[in-house]
């Protein structure tokens, strides 16, 4: 079975929960301390063994290309000042992965967003991870373990959590007919599913493994909700024609589409700091008093 190392990271949206920072700054630049959640999120990818990450980029693309690429007048200035640990940090992003950027021209949907990779990814087994989502897990990453159970059955993996029952209709709805442990054979996936249509509690959250078989599905993909290209569509799609899991994955997720997730992404990747954490868990604990 062919290895997956690729993944495509859709971050083409507008950002608008975070207007007006992100009426210039593309949402994915969003800080964690001093590191952009999209670079995180690349991170993972490598960590997983992704070789090959390609973006799909849109409004402010610029910013994010020249994040991954190099800069060699900081560059300059940093190695003569002898600022080797920032240096290091600045080149770090470009060692990440080999990296592609491609437009999606309208955002017409996430299925849509994906496809604009099509010309990386046809042929190949691939990850998807949103750049909402920011995942935490110290040993091992949340991507791998799907990538370990997609290596197991070859089969697609949506990576899922357990949600609160009224909270499932701002997701997806995952049904599945077995589970064993974690993992959870899918019968089907519903987008955004009213409450009383709401049949189980396991919903996806921004990490996927496909199979080759993905593409010619969205491909040939008709328009859903608010008349876009869902990807969650195309999964149950594929889900029952050619079968596949959802995998409750060990980690945490750090919704960074929303401001709450933003201020719990930095409060506790602070305390995991070696720098910060004791300084920064004081100043917590008098701010509380």
């Amino acid at each position: 079975m062919e290895k997956v190392k690729i993944a495509v990271i859709p971050v083409a949206g507008y950002g608008t929960r975070f207007l007006p920072y992100t009426k210039a700054v593309p949402k994915p630049m969003l800080p964690i301390i001093n590191r952009p959640a999209i670079e995180i999120i690349a991170e993972e990818a490598a960590k997983s063994g992704i070789e090959e990450i390609v973006f799909v980029v849109g409004h402010k693309k610029e910013i994010i290309e020249d994040h991954f690429n190099a800069c060699p007048q900081l560059e300059e200035v940093l190695e003569k000042g002898n600022k080797i640990e920032f240096l290091k940090a600045i080149k770090y992003p470009e060692t990440i992965a080999k990296v592609h950027f491609v437009v999606q021209k309208a955002q017409r949907g996430t299925a849509d967003a994906i496809m604009a990779a099509e010309e990386y990814i046809k042929g190949k087994p691939f990850a998807v991870l949103f750049g909402d989502d920011v995942m935490y897990n110290e040993e091992k990453p949340v991507l791998k373990q799907l990538i370990d159970l997609y290596e197991k059955h070859g089969k697609t993996v949506v990576g899922v959590k357990k949600v609160p029952h009224e909270d499932v209709p701002k997701y997806a709805s995952v049904e599945y007919d077995s589970n064993e442990g974690r993992e959870y054979h899918i019968t089907t996936i519903t987008e955004k599913p009213p409450i009383e249509l709401v049949k189980s509690d396991i919903s996806p959250l921004g990490r996927y493994v496909c199979a080759p078989t993905m593409v010619d599905i969205m491909r040939n993909l008709k328009p859903g909700a608010n008349n876009e290209y869902q990807f969650t569509d195309a999964l149950d799609i594929e889900a029952r024609s050619n079968g596949g899991y959802a995998y409750e994955f060990e980690g945490i997720r750090y919704d960074m589409g929303d401001r709450l997730g933003f201020l719990k992404a930095n409060v506790e990747f602070g305390l995991r700091d070696p720098k910060l954490a004791e300084s920064f868990k004081e100043y917590l604990k008098e701010l509380v008093k």
